[in-house]
């Protein structure tokens, strides 16, 4: 009979790790290193800008002296359109680079409880560029798959339209294509979250490569544990909750310094932290072996 695996009871063991790590003893150095550490490891998780608040504040009218321009320098603005695309996706592939190295390195320092950049950083060289080539694979996949579902909606939407009939006939395969869009997305939300909370960690903590640590995933902790990883996702949900208050009341205290790149990562670090151990702790359920968080031996009084 399998480990009984909880998924509160880890919470108290994450938040006295997180604990002792920042605050037992406390040091300004600790927290900038390790938050550089963090900093790095978050590089690849995204963002987001409202794009489309921007273009309707700038109308491109032909009419206006931007959409005349526009016209007329067209090649000029296609150009510079394919360069800036260019250049995002090397910031992208850049930040997928450094995130895949610092995920590594902020994981280091947590579970060994210390602040290092140079060492960890040329250690999990091998172990960050596989994690860096499979997170590109990611994306590209989930690329593909948007263009393939939205290219399914718009061929059965753009029929219905032109016939100005937008009735059931229409609506039914537009559902399905939700649904498939929706399924699809869910997966590879959860691959994209097993590999941050599981298969780094196991990577880590046995040596292995990344075919081979989700292959452990697979045999070895999913089995018979569907349900308490899927608890493990909703109680990080519920967690958020509080974890967002603290960093508005940061952001306020700060005075929005805690907005800025890095410094938030410093100063949003016992965040970090302590989601980095509740998933470690939650591991460790397994069994000894999945130990990964180093605890100071306690020492008794001498007799």
């Amino acid at each position: 009979m399998g480990a009984m695996i909880s998924i509160t009871g880890p919470i108290q063991p994450a938040l006295d790790h997180t604990k002792r790590i920042l605050f037992q003893p406390f040091s300004w150095g600790k927290w900038f290193v390790l938050g550089f550490c963090a900093f790095l490891a978050q590089l690849g998780g995204g963002g987001s800008f409202n794009y489309n608040n921007a273009f309707h504040r700038t109308p491109l009218a032909r009419e206006s002296p931007l959409g005349e321009w526009v016209t007329a320098h067209l090649p000029l603005v296609i150009l510079l359109g394919a360069l800036l695309l260019l250049v995002m996706m090397a910031l992208v592939v850049l930040f997928q680079w450094l995130g895949s190295r610092g995920a590594f390195m902020f994981l280091d320092g947590v579970a060994r409880n210390r602040a290092a950049v140079v060492e960890p950083w040329d250690r999990f060289r091998d172990r960050g560029n596989q994690l860096f080539r499979f997170r590109l694979l990611l994306i590209l996949v989930t690329l593909g798959f948007l263009a393939v579902v939205v290219g399914m909606g718009f061929l059965v939407v753009l029929p219905a339209f032109r016939a100005e009939a937008f009735g059931r006939s229409a609506l039914f395969p537009l559902l399905l294509v939700g649904g498939i869009l929706l399924l699809g997305l869910l997966v590879l939300l959860a691959v994209s979250l097993l590999l941050k909370d599981f298969v780094v960690p196991i990577m880590y903590r046995r040596d292995l490569d990344l075919p081979e640590a989700w292959v452990v995933l697979r045999q070895e902790l999913l089995p018979g544990h569907g349900w308490p990883f899927l608890g493990f996702y909703l109680m990080t949900l519920v967690l958020w909750i509080p974890a967002i208050l603290l960093a508005i009341a940061i952001i306020c205290l700060t005075c929005c310094v805690a907005i800025l790149p890095y410094l938030s990562s410093v100063a949003l670090l016992p965040i970090s932290v302590f989601f980095r151990c509740y998933s470690l702790c939650f591991l460790e359920q397994f069994g000894e072996g999945w130990r990964i968080l180093e605890v100071p031996e306690q020492t008794g009084p001498s007799a």
